[in-house]
């Protein structure tokens, strides 16, 4: 396994830090001594086959469940002691991410981004930027409950970017969307990525090699490759078909 986190982070601040996380509900292991780090400017694909603890990893960063053992940062602040102070710089992108139904997303994200203490310009700005960028304007003021699955999937990828955050962590942004939709969230995460730190959940390798410079691979709870894109594959050429047989390969192993 190949880590490139420590030396990335030499040169640019550490914003997203995992230590040790692990998570237990009884004798399961959700998550087992997970490390790693994701500095500043970086667009990380956080991978795993269906069950490998991906979305539990996410959920103790964000803060939204605390660890049983373990520690989570974003941006050097403790996820659990410090939360407050953590999620004014991130935004998080939930799988399947509850949305209030009877809402439009003019006045949820409004609700949002005034609960951020956005006001005034500053909110009416915000909401434009994320109406522009979701591809939100023709759905504007329609119940979300009318909402397609896409539509609802941009609605809460708007809620991670409303308050301009330095950190997204974010939970399959393309699932439910369709590939006019997938390509506009794909060139939205690689703008974002010139300034901001992304961590990427997804299941498509495509994405991967579109939008990020590095994997960090999880399977069975447990951290399995961290490093280049490139080096996903074993030849280190990085076509999607290395990358798929690298994939099963490294999360077979894990499993035995």
């Amino acid at each position: 396994m190949t880590d490139t986190s420590s030396t990335a982070a030499d040169s640019a601040a550490v914003m997203i830090r995992a230590s040790g996380l692990s998570k237990y509900y009884g004798p399961f292991i959700a998550c087992d001594d997970v490390t790693f780090t994701v500095p500043q400017g970086q667009v990380a694909a956080f991978l795993g086959p269906n069950g490998a603890g991906k979305s539990t990893t996410m959920k103790m960063l964000s803060g939204y469940m605390a660890p049983s053992k373990g520690s989570a940062e974003i941006g050097g602040h403790n996820a659990q002691s410090d939360r407050i102070a953590a999620s004014e710089i991130l935004g998080y992108l939930p799988e399947n991410g509850p949305l209030h139904t009877e809402m439009t997303p003019a006045s949820l994200l409004r609700y949002f981004g005034e609960a951020r203490a956005l006001k005034g310009g500053a909110l009416t700005e915000r909401l434009d930027f994320v109406a522009d960028k979701c591809a939100l304007k023709t759905v504007w003021n329609k119940p979300i409950g009318k909402l397609s699955k896409g539509f609802r999937q941009r609605v809460g990828m708007a809620q991670a970017l409303l308050h301009d955050p330095q950190v997204l962590i974010l939970d399959e942004p393309t699932s439910g969307l369709d590939p006019n939709q997938v390509h506009g969230v794909r060139e939205l995460i690689t703008e974002l990525g010139k300034t901001k730190t992304v961590l990427l959940s997804t299941h498509i390798l495509r994405e991967v090699q579109a939008v990020c410079s590095r994997v960090i691979l999880i399977s069975q709870g447990r951290l399995v490759f961290d490093g280049p894109v490139s080096e996903m594959a074993g030849s280190g050429l990085g076509s999607e078909e290395e990358m798929e047989s690298r994939f099963r390969e490294l999360t077979t192993a894990a499993a035995t």
